[in-house]
């Protein structure tokens, strides 16, 4: 399967035949049917729709076959519905505007001061007229689902590009780890000689206060309990598994964002501890580096379905 990002737009537009509608002079004119659906990062499926009163009935159909195809993201949904340039104006016929008029004079008898319809009135409600009953939902519906298509489409393209990138990362943190590794032992031992030694130093202070023998066996324990603190070897294991892991996720694709979210925030937090217990600067180095290209595959995973 692919790994699909959250963020997407896609549109479609589509042609409705002119018909024949109650009221008119002649057939209504051909209208323009648009659609755009635009979508970003989620913790959850949010999806807001734009829609005219025409297509107001097909909303419940919109939002049953986006959830069918989208488990996340904050998707918003415009429809537009226009008069095709080319099919002109909208043309009342005599009947409708004796009853408009009858209507006006019933509602300005009880109300004078209303004011008298504008042409711009009547050809708004002549539209209405022609438009009442919604539009065939089968010509909605069919366009929603080339537009959904679309915009998967356009999420697996953004989706394979951090697939790519989070691999990379990947690789750069298993290269940091491997330069790690060979330190570890280097370091414990490093540290347990610097203890007896600092030990062996206080000991010749004392003047013989303390059995020689006896302070080497305080000092080789004390160094190895600090020596201990400081072997970042079980962090450097967990880091190789979750970086495992994330690539074995991201080769399977599917519904992965909530997971990676997790295998990040563990990946942070071996970092954090390998810094805590770095005892050279080359160990804090690769910390920090391990930890900038951690927050940077953070801000990518939040962008995946």
């Amino acid at each position: 399967m692919a790994v699909y990002s959250m963020t997407g737009y896609a549109s479609a537009q589509q042609t409705l035949a002119a018909t024949p509608a109650e009221g008119m002079a002649r057939s209504a004119p051909a209208r323009r049917l648009g659609l755009e659906i635009r979508s970003v990062n989620s913790r959850f499926l949010d999806l807001t729709f734009r829609l005219p009163d025409e297509l107001r009935p097909h909303e419940a159909a919109l939002r049953e076959r986006i959830g069918a195809k989208l488990k996340r993201g904050k998707v918003e949904v415009r429809a537009s519905l226009e008069v095709d340039a080319e099919g002109g104006l909208p043309e009342p016929s005599v009947r409708l505007l004796q009853r408009l008029n009858a209507l006006q004079d019933g509602v300005r008898t009880w109300l004078p001061s209303a004011a008298p319809l504008s042409v711009a009135d009547v050809l708004r409600l002549a539209s209405g007229t022609e438009s009442r009953g919604g539009e065939p939902a089968a010509a909605v519906l069919a366009l929603a689902d080339e537009t959904i298509a679309s915009l998967l489409a356009a999420r697996k393209r953004e989706g394979g590009r951090l697939a790519t990138m989070l691999k990379g990362h990947t690789a750069q943190l298993r290269t940091l780890a491997e330069t790690a590794a060979p330190l570890v032992p280097q370091l414990v031992e490093q540290q347990r000689q610097r203890f007896l030694e600092r030990w062996t130093e206080a000991m010749a202070l004392t003047e013989g206060a303390t059995l020689p023998e006896a302070a080497q066996d305080r000092a080789l324990s004390e160094a190895t309990a600090f020596a201990i603190r400081i072997d970042v070897a079980e962090e450097l294991t967990r880091l190789a598994s979750h970086l495992d892991e994330i690539d074995r996720l991201l080769a399977k694709g599917g519904e992965l964002g909530k997971r990676l979210d997790f295998l990040i925030q563990e990946l942070h937090r071996e970092a954090n501890t390998l810094g805590s217990k770095s005892a050279v600067l080359e160990m804090t180095r690769i910390s920090v580096d391990m930890k900038v290209l951690i927050e940077q595959m953070r801000e990518q995973v939040q962008n995946i379905e």
